[in-house]
Parts: C-alpha cells; structure tokens; sequence
C-alpha cells in the first residue's frame, strides 16, 4: 500500500508523520520526499513530480518486501500520485488530505516564520487540495502547467466519473491539537492498511 498524507503548507503534516512513524514501523516506511532525493536550489513543480515518481520507486521496492510506504510532509496533491508514471504497478493507493482553515492556516504560518507574502499563495492551494480531494478533474492546470512531461494525466480522467474509484479522506486540523491529528491519521492509516476504508486500486488507473 502506497499511504499518502497531503495537505498544503501549514496543515501539520510532517508533524503528524513524527508522531505516527513508530506507531507504523516496521511493516511501514514512513518517508518525505527529502528523504528520498535531493532538493535543487530551487525546487519547480516539474522536480517535485519526479520526487514523487522517486518515492513511488520506492514503494514498490517495499511492496516487493511485503511492506508498506508512507509519503508525508509534502505538499504532494493525490493526482500526482495517481500520474506517476510507475503508479500503475503499486497494489493500491490510500490518500489522506489534512485540511486547515484559512485563518487558521494564517496563523500557523506566521508562528514558524514563513514569509507573509506567500500566506495568499499558501491558502490558495489549501482551497485547490479541498477541491482535489472531491474532484480529480478540479482545475487540472495547477498540477499539469510547468510539470513533468512523463506524468500520465489521463489516469485523473478515468478516475473522474461517479463509480471511478477516486477516494481520498479528508482530515479538518484546524481546530485539533497535534495529537488529536496524530490519533485520527493513525486510525485511518491502520484502516487502510486492513480494506476497512476506500483505497484507489492501481488496475483501474489504465483500463
């Protein structure tokens, strides 16, 4: 099982994989993506595909193993996943969307330090991830402008239609402590592990 847990900048991700990792170890791998591969100078969306392909990569080398891999701390949208040119081989993948209010999501980023500037930027892709989570079709030009020419975007559009087979969870952290968060992920991450909840099956991803 490829686990992912997204959310944009301030939802409490790499928190969240902290506090969870030990919990999952050994049978899952709990990763970021610099774990995996460098970051340039200057990180693009196109290097932040091919980061993803990486882990996916990985995953498989994993799921060889009979383990499981877990990607959070990124702010890697489920679709690029799913487009990941070596997706199709992984048995499943499970996603997780940690999900803040903007005033909320404001005020975390002003306590660790980020430049005000981008809070716009920040909350704007925190609104796309929300939609993401309920539309793999939702305004696809933000993944697919700039990025990798391997990914296999036409995956979203098979999974785009009522019985596709597109299921992401949705966690609010706005009003949750970090621990409170952590338990939830954990849950979920356990459920998903066991078939108790949707998955999105790797077959269906060409057919």
């Amino acid at each position: 099982m490829f686990l992912l847990l997204t959310g944009a900048s301030g939802a409490g991700k790499s928190t969240t994989r902290r506090l969870i990792a030990g919990e999952l170890a050994p049978e899952t791998e709990c990763v970021e993506l610099g774990h995996v591969v460098s970051f340039p100078p200057v990180p693009t969306i196109a290097w932040r595909q091919q980061a993803a392909e990486a882990v996916v990569q990985r995953a498989l080398t994993r799921q060889a193993e009979g383990r499981h891999l877990l990607l959070a701390g990124d702010p890697v949208a489920a679709g690029e996943v799913v487009a990941a040119p070596s997706a199709d081989k992984l048995d499943a993948i499970a996603v997780c969307l940690l999900d803040v209010s903007p005033e909320v999501q404001a005020a975390r980023l002003a306590r660790r330090g980020d430049d005000p500037r981008l809070f716009a930027d920040h909350i704007a892709f925190a609104q796309w991830m929300r939609e993401h989570a309920r539309d793999p079709g939702h305004v696809p030009h933000v993944l697919s402008t700039g990025g990798w020419e391997a990914m296999r975007w036409e995956r979203l559009t098979h999974l785009d239609t009522p019985d596709g087979g597109w299921a992401v969870h949705v966690t609010d952290t706005s009003e949750r402590s970090s621990e409170q968060v952590a338990r939830e992920v954990l849950t979920w991450c356990r459920a998903a592990l066991s078939g108790q909840v949707p998955v999105m099956l790797s077959e269906i991803f060409d057919r």
